[in-house]
């Protein structure tokens, strides 16, 4: 009896280390948002955060879900950026006016951006799959506003 309490005693003292590489709870979570986001026509990357005049804004653990915008658009796209404040949205740079899909993002979104390829938000994506879903729609919203 002595003998398979030190085997189990064993394997268990040799099983230990391996619990380190199973993924947290905020891991699995992060993993469920982006596939997510892949399989609904998003995509998920490392940007650095829009800042006013070349300072640089840290704020940690932001990420950039953007929605690619088609290469045939009615007028070329205008590269802008758009901040949340605590009194609302302000443009990064030129003072221009806030998109209306913008407006209507929720208050865990940090900043909002458009380029030529993309138009997208950067968050902390601290709202789940339903987080993922309303910026989902938001960028289908701003899409087809760019687009015609």
């Amino acid at each position: 009896m002595l003998t398979y309490l030190l085997i189990v005693f064993v394997i268990a003292l040799a099983l230990v280390p391996l619990t380190h590489f199973l993924p947290s709870k905020r891991q699995r979570d992060i993993a469920r948002m982006r596939e997510y986001a892949a399989v609904h026509g998003l995509f998920v990357e490392f940007r650095n955060l829009p800042a006013a005049g070349g300072e640089q804004v840290s704020i940690r653990d932001v990420i950039y879900y953007g929605k690619r915008l088609p290469n045939k658009r009615a007028n070329p796209v205008e590269t802008s950026a758009w901040l949340r404040s605590p009194q609302g949205w302000h443009s990064v740079g030129r003072r221009l006016p806030v998109p209306a899909p913008v407006q209507d993002l929720s208050p865990d979104i940090i900043a909002a951006s458009v380029d030529q390829s993309s138009c997208g938000v950067y968050w902390t994506e601290s709202s789940g799959v339903a987080g993922v879903e309303h910026i989902r729609q938001i960028l289908e919203r701003w899409c087809e506003a760019l687009i015609h």
